[in-house]
């Protein structure tokens, strides 16, 4: 009896998943509930059992490959013992493949692909090669870094063996499931029921990765409308070099099928420099002139990769959201006298900085939770309210970027637990160690430009979630206030605090009484509990 394992769904929102490794290969024996492989997903990463006692008697979907939820990924056979003999017949490219007695299988190639950090992640720079061409590898050792808008993180290798290509150098940006390495296995000799198997995975990972690049060509930058198939490394390099697509077509391929191949359009953009070609199309793009002579006093400084994400996500959210801002004064004498008398004990006792951002925290966290709409996201024409809160925090990143990482439930933590939480994040920000959990599902955020001396602002709302909390610097002035039915002026530490909020969802009743509840925490902040 054959059972079919599908990739499983691991919260409402989730509709695909990573296969990040099988601990079980085609052949071996399997017990009910066994570890059978890991997956991720934009929200967690868990192991997967086994559905049944038998054999793994066929794996559908490989490592590092990403699946919807549904997807069958591997077949157990309950019964092997009454499993007929099968031929092995391949047909690919219209070719009859043989498949030897015996095979060695030192020179199979593994493709290293850039690996997906993250549901919106579709791109990957490489920062540093770990190995050079010709070096020796073993399984899960650290062969590159890469950095995504959202992370930095070091690449294993998932097999051992030598390094036999690096497709990319160093800073290059390199779309998600391109493949960027490879490498080839220990040698050895093995019957012909391994051979078979080898030949077949590798034959399917091919197929695969080339499905994989057709479903997502609709997110490259050059489109295509035609039934033509490039292979990633092509359209990598007609991105980078600015060759649109209708430019691209007209490139004659010496592949199977008239493919273009990386030779073909490396030879043309050789002869596109030395003027021998001279394409003129509509939608090719134009690339803005820049004079730099000696006698003018200007730099051009190119995006990086973290700094383009930014912009576009900024983008994004202002015209997404229905951006208004509200602005309410905070009095923190109650909260500055408690962390000027405790901040010395805190830290030597507690090993924490007390600041103002943890006391803003749990005030913002009890407010969310009398106003539920404020912890909510808009999808479509629906209402999403999060029964969780996950608080993000923005952290300026040197030298010049911004991410914001999230206090995972926030609502469980007191001002102690909420004081580490945001020293932890805010130091693994800086030092580029966060993971894809701590930057993805948040529900609010709050942004802190008064570390930098600004008296207020008007942040920008963090998409999906539909309000931001600006929280200004603490300035001691003078001040209004009745002292015996009297008017005085008296010095006190005050503080701006400004929301903005999606007036999608968030009318100005709302966006004000939430504030107010955040002011009269903190001005009434009960200091015994702390």
């Amino acid at each position: 009896m054959k059972i079919e394992v599908i990739m499983p769904q691991m919260g409402e929102s989730i509709t695909e998943g990573t296969l990040i490794k099988w601990h079980k290969k085609k052949g071996d024996k399997v017990n009910k509930d066994e570890l059978l492989f890991d997956i991720a997903t934009d929200k967690v990463d868990t192991e997967i059992p086994s559905p049944a006692s038998g054999v793994l008697a066929e794996v559908k979907v490989f490592e590092n490959e990403t699946v919807d939820v549904g997807t069958i990924v591997a077949i157990i056979e309950t019964d092997p013992d009454k499993k007929s003999e099968e031929t092995i017949q391949i047909k690919k490219e219209e070719k009859t493949l043989d498949i030897p007695s015996t095979a060695q299988i030192g020179g199979a190639i593994i493709d290293i692909p850039m690996p997906k950090m993250g549901e919106s992640i579709m791109e990957g720079i490489i920062i540093k090669w770990r190995k050079n061409t010709g070096d020796k590898v073993n399984r899960d050792e650290i062969i590159l870094d890469i950095s995504t808008d959202k992370v930095d993180t070091e690449v294993p290798s998932p097999v051992e063996g030598i390094l036999e290509e690096i497709l990319f150098k160093e800073n290059d940006t390199v779309p998600v499931g391109t493949t960027i390495a490879r490498i080839r296995t220990t040698s050895g000799v093995v019957k012909m029921e391994d051979a078979q198997k080898n030949v077949l995975e590798k034959i399917k990972i091919d197929v695969n990765n080339e499905n994989k690049v057709e479903a997502k060509s609709e997110e490259k930058k050059i489109r295509t409308n035609s039934n033509k198939f490039y292979s990633p490394l092509v359209l990598n390099i007609a991105r980078k070099e600015n060759i649109s697509f209708s430019e691209l077509e007209k490139i004659e391929g010496s592949g199977i099928n008239g493919r273009v191949t990386k030779n073909d359009i490396l030879k043309y953009l050789e002869e596109k420099r030395s003027d021998k070609i001279k394409f003129e199309t509509d939608d090719t793009p134009q690339k803005i002139k820049i004079s730099t002579s000696s006698g003018e006093k200007i730099q051009v400084i190119p995006m990086d990769n973290i700094r383009q994400k930014i912009k576009q996500h900024m983008i994004k959210s202002r015209d997404t959201s229905v951006h208004v801002t509200a602005v309410m004064e905070v009095d923190m004498s109650v909260i500055h006298n408690f962390i000027e008398q405790n901040k010395d004990k805190y830290l030597s006792e507690e090993g924490i900085k007390l600041t103002y951002l943890p006391f803003i925290s749990l005030a913002v966290v009890k407010a969310l939770k009398e106003y539920p709409l404020m912890n909510a996201s808009i999808e479509e024409n629906n209402i999403i309210i999060k029964k969780y809160i996950n608080l993000g925090i923005a952290v300026a990143v040197e030298p010049n970027g911004l991410i914001v990482p999230n206090i995972k439930n926030a609502d469980e933590k007191n001002i102690k637990g909420l004081a580490k939480a945001i020293n932890d994040l805010s130091s693994r920000a800086r030092t580029k160690k966060l993971t894809t959990d701590d930057i993805t599902d948040g529900t609010f955020s709050i942004t802190n430009y008064g570390v930098f001396g600004s008296l207020f602002g008007t942040p920008i709302i963090n998409q999906p979630e539909v309000g931001i909390l600006g929280v200004g610097a603490v300035v001691k002035k003078p001040v209004v206030v009745e002292l015996n039915g009297t008017d005085a002026i008296v010095i006190k530490p005050m503080m701006y605090l400004s929301l903005s909020h999606d007036h999608r969802l968030v009318d100005g009743m709302l966006g004000g009484k939430f504030l107010q509840t955040i002011k009269n925490q903190l001005e009434n902040f009960d200091t015994s509990v702390v």
